[in-house]
């Protein structure tokens, strides 16, 4: 064909492609666009604001908090819960925005002051919280109350409270500073019909948990990624079932916080103190709970068992008075031993000086007596714990015997290549020492820690999206149907980009 006529026969070509491929061209770009924003519900959004700051509301300034409109607060004046959250989630930027469900009123007679916040807001890309504040009868939208470290877990991600959060909480010295830990969770799943429908390759695999990485290869068609990436995702029950049924625990953690009242009574009450952790031990930030790690010991699933040891110490030290320290507690080498659903929680305490080893701080109840590892690992979440006799001896007759300390969570491996949640756990493997003191400055940061407010562990080296690099989806948090619908998506890009290839 003469080189002139070849623009003539190329957009011929291209108007009856055009004329006969009009459907089809218009259902692979709705196709694409479901994939970009998918549709998000059920979502629960918890933050504490800052705990010195909830301390001060009902201790000093004799004030209370109040929630409302489904919004709620843990016991012992705790973090409150935003609920029915919806929005989007970007699957090519790999961020989301969502907007929860509720109010709460935080008011001091004694103080002078009343304020309620409402249509709190969470917006990855931009890594931060916002709310209508309402002060003195007028209403202000958005206001950005904290940066936040916003991580694929989107669990206790560390925020910082910003210059106009200092202004609605009547404190200069809050602009900057640490504010309590935020978790985004979704409570209500979605179906997993409507996803499964968008395609037929990914129709059978409801557990996928789609990467760019694995639907842009070249893979021989959409499907194939698909079945690929859904099978390392087996059930919990074929998970269980090919795990050891007894042997050694290879690694683990254990998360507790002691008790909340008991830390915050240290670092912002009357003993003005500060909390320090070491070899290995970390804490969230906000003063939050406690990670102790490198797990080791025994279990048997068949007989409903475990004992499991832990590396890390936490020292809460206070009172101090020409250089000596009314205060001085150190809790170490914690061991948790569970025998169908019951079970005690021990560890070596040293008060001002005097050491103890074995000493029985808690009694431990969990939801449940089965003990199974998915995925290889024993995982053990909200186990309640009640202070013993020698545990309310050990914090000095601080709490009556029988009170409800903070839960405790654990996981432990039981091979050597089985991933604990979070990957190492969140502990720091060169145990360096971490800690928040009295001054709620914020800490150093690094491997070397800080006792003068640090702001917990590292954060995946996430910033604003959900996966800095562009390759990981929250499929944890985003729920099945979400991960299924983008899989559809990413397939409708590869076989666009095939047949420009083949053109």
């Amino acid at each position: 064909m003469p080189a002139a006529r070849r623009p003539l026969a190329l957009a011929a070509a291209v108007a009856t492609a055009v004329a006969l491929g009009a459907t089809a061209l218009a259902t692979t770009v709705a196709s694409t666009a479901a994939a970009a924003e998918v549709p998000l519900s059920g979502y629960e959004l918890t933050w504490g604001i800052k705990q010195s700051y909830r301390t001060y509301v009902t201790g000093m300034a004799a004030g209370t908090f109040t929630p409302a409109d489904g919004a709620a607060q843990a016991a012992d004046n705790g973090a409150f819960t935003f609920t029915e959250g919806t929005g989007t989630y970007d699957s090519t930027a790999h961020t989301l925005a969502l907007g929860f469900k509720g109010g709460l009123k935080i008011a001091s007679t004694l103080h002078g002051f009343e304020l309620t916040l409402s249509d709190v807001k969470f917006d990855s890309k931009a890594a931060k919280i916002t709310a209508d504040v309402t002060k003195s009868g007028t209403t202000q939208d958005d206001v950005p109350l904290a940066d936040v470290t916003v991580t694929r877990a989107m669990t206790e991600m560390a925020t910082k409270l910003t210059a106009e959060a200092a202004t609605v909480f009547g404190s200069a010295g809050y602009s900057g500073a640490a504010g309590d830990p935020l978790t985004v969770v979704q409570k209500t799943p979605e179906s997993t019909s409507p996803s499964a429908s968008t395609s037929p390759s990914t129709s059978n695999s409801p557990s996928l948990s789609p990467t760019p990485s694995a639907s842009t290869s070249a893979s021989p068609s959409p499907s194939q990624s698909a079945s690929e990436s859904a099978s390392p995702s087996a059930s919990p029950s074929d998970t269980a079932t090919a795990a050891p049924v007894s042997g050694d625990i290879t690694d683990g953690t254990l998360d507790w916080g002691v008790k909340q009242s008991f830390r915050t009574y240290v670092v912002d009450g009357v003993a003005k103190g500060a909390i320090t952790t070491a070899e290995g031990a970390t804490q969230a930030a906000g003063n939050g709970v406690f990670t102790f790690v490198d797990g080791t010991g025994t279990y048997d699933t068949d007989a409903e068992t475990l004992d499991a040891a832990f590396a890390g110490t936490v020292n809460f030290k206070g009172h101090e008075a020409n250089g000596s320290y009314g205060l001085d507690l150190t809790l170490s080498d914690l061991r948790a031993t569970i025998d169908n659903g019951t079970g005690e929680l021990t560890a070596d305490v040293e008060s001002l000086g005097e050491k103890s080893d074995d000493v029985v701080l808690a009694d431990l109840t969990t939801d449940t007596a089965d003990l199974a590892a998915v995925n290889d690992v024993i995982t053990l979440s909200d186990v309640t714990a009640k202070l013993t006799a020698a545990g309310a001896k050990a914090f000095g007759d601080f709490y009556e015997t029988g009170a409800e300390l903070d839960p405790v969570d654990l996981a432990v491996a039981v091979t050597e290549d089985a991933q604990l949640p979070g990957g190492d756990g969140g502990s720091d493997s060169t145990g360096g020492s971490s800690g928040t003191g009295s001054t709620g400055t914020t800490g150093g940061s690094g491997t070397t820690g800080s006792t003068t407010g640090g702001t917990g562990s590292t954060t995946d080296g996430v910033t604003g999206g959900l996966a800095n690099t562009g390759a990981g989806v929250p499929v944890g948090a985003l729920g099945t149907a979400a991960a299924v619908t983008m899989a559809a998506g990413a397939g409708v890009v590869v076989a666009v980009r095939r047949r420009r290839t083949d053109a």
